[in-house]
């Protein structure tokens, strides 16, 4: 570790001593600090928690790699899993108590569809942005680089043509239709639609089983390092600061131990902090997620694209300002409803879901905003005023939560 990182390191620590003791101390005084039981106390001290090897995993790993968990009191043991399916089993059985997990996942587990069925709580936004839509080399050798070619190669050379997400009703599932939709693709017609775990995805192209798949990093840069695979495009030019990974737990244990999942709460949101502080903190995150226990890639594969310094496998590079954030002043990690009502709408709109389900109302089911807001206050995190968004995506329709059974049934290619 360099002198200078050395030093951020301990300058860190001293200012998050001063603000968690001031944090602590303002808690005492306000209704945030009037914990279960009239004390903040963790209930539950070794917290299990599962991710897929991914970079956006880093906020968890870092919080129990530079010990922000023992601060408030837990101990963080990050559990690595081979699949989204694994993932939800193990949380609905309770062998994992939280996990670093798809946003759709856990809304797919409370109605479900994800075969499973259980209530579920999204306790903050692990991360925005920083995945991408790969497509095979032989595919862009025939032109097919972006949207609108791989429409036009789709529609003159017909074949069946296969394409990968991770898990049904996750983000990447809902990137990759999105996007194929919005260039006149009707993935669920047009196409083949297979499940791959994110890990396994650059050798399952490289064998041919695919012509693209939407996956989360390092997976789409090591298919261009690996010579496979090209980026058509990232999921931040699909929606600028969308959210994606999510810290997921079942609603009870949210009930048995609220301590536990607040003091959870605060540890991810400071490594998440720490993270985004500067070069030298990112450059150490991937040092320490490249290893083989975490993600077990080489750091060149996570080291570029989370700077924002993007290449396309075809020659063209350029700097990305909407890169992965897992802080970003606290922008990225507040639970807004209307995130996870969006994810809702792509589920009706897609047939997973038959019925316009209650969308404010399953939202506010999920989202542990007041659980989330005593976190954030403790740390001195400003939390916004309004627990929905507006955002405008690609093809220029905006996203505000405000009727969303109209917005599920306004798209032309649905299911």
């Amino acid at each position: 570790m360099t002198k200078v990182l050395k030093e951020g390191l301990m300058s860190e620590e001293r200012r998050k001593l001063v603000v968690g003791g001031a944090a602590a101390a303002m808690g005492m005084a306000t209704s945030a600090g009037a914990w279960a039981a009239g004390s903040d106390k963790p209930e539950k001290e070794e917290v299990r928690i599962g991710f897929i090897p991914l970079t956006d995993c880093a906020s968890v790993v870092m919080a129990a790699a530079l010990g922000f968990d023992k601060k408030y009191g837990i101990k963080i043991i990050p559990t690595k899993e081979a699949s989204w399916a694994g993932v939800r089993d193990k949380l609905v059985n309770g062998e994992l108590d939280m996990a670093h997990v798809l946003y759709g996942l856990i809304y797919g587990v409370h109605l479900g569809v994800s075969g499973a069925k259980k209530d579920m709580a999204v306790l903050m936004t692990l991360n925005n942005n920083g995945q991408a839509i790969s497509l095979s080399k032989k595919l862009a050798d025939k032109g097919a680089v972006d949207g609108a070619s791989l429409a036009k190669l789709m529609a003159t050379e017909k074949r069946e043509y296969t394409f990968a997400q991770t898990f049904p009703t996750g983000t990447h599932a809902m990137w990759l239709y999105y996007w194929m939709a919005a260039n006149g693709i009707n993935p669920m017609k047009d196409a083949k639609v297979i499940t791959v775990p994110p890990p396994q995805m650059v050798a399952n192209m490289r064998v041919g089983n695919m012509d693209g798949f939407c996956v989360g990093e390092p997976w789409n840069h090591r298919a261009i390092m690996d010579g496979i695979g090209i980026t058509a495009t990232t999921t931040q030019d699909i929606w600028k600061d969308h959210p994606e990974k999510v810290l997921g737990t079942t609603g009870d244990f949210v009930k048995k131990y609220p301590n536990t999942a607040r003091a959870v709460i605060m540890a991810v949101m400071e490594a998440g902090r720490w993270i985004d502080a500067g070069l030298q903190n990112k450059l150490k995150m991937a040092e320490t997620i490249a290893d083989k226990a975490y993600v077990n890639t080489s750091v060149d594969a996570i080291n570029q694209r989370i700077l924002g310094r993007y290449q396309n496998g075809l020659g063209k590079t350029w700097d990305d300002p909407n890169y992965m954030k897992f802080f970003n002043d606290g922008a990225v990690n507040f639970p807004y409803l209307s995130d996870g009502m969006w994810f809702l709408t792509q589920h009706k709109r897609w047939g997973l879901l038959k019925e316009h389900p209650d969308y404010l109302g399953v939202a506010k089911q999920i989202n542990q905003i007041e659980l989330y807001k005593q976190a954030a206050a403790q740390l001195k995190v400003s939390v916004p005023k309004d627990a929905m968004r507006s955002s405008k995506l690609m093809d220029g329709v905006v996203w505000d939560g405000k009727e969303p059974a109209k917005y599920a049934d306004s798209f032309k290619v649905k299911a």
